[in-house]
């Protein structure tokens, strides 16, 4: 279980690293009056620190390492 959980952070601290975050987009009603209907696109970041990413990466490691021995 500690090994599996190690893998998973490692994997999680890479993605973090190469990546650095993502955004995504949202659709919001401005204007909804009868028959007219406005819209607009809103983009969200998500910003992910690249701390993160290597202090998970680096505990991946560990866990899997301390595994070992």
């Amino acid at each position: 279980m500690i090994k599996t959980l190690g893998v998973i952070l490692i994997v999680l601290g890479l993605i973090g690293l190469v990546w650095g975050g993502f955004s995504y987009t949202t659709r919001e009603t401005v204007v909804d009056i009868g028959p007219i209907h406005a819209s607009r696109d809103k983009t969200h970041n998500v910003l992910f620190p690249p701390v993160a990413g290597a202090l998970a990466l680096i505990g991946g490691i560990a866990l899997v390492v301390a595994r070992r021995k």
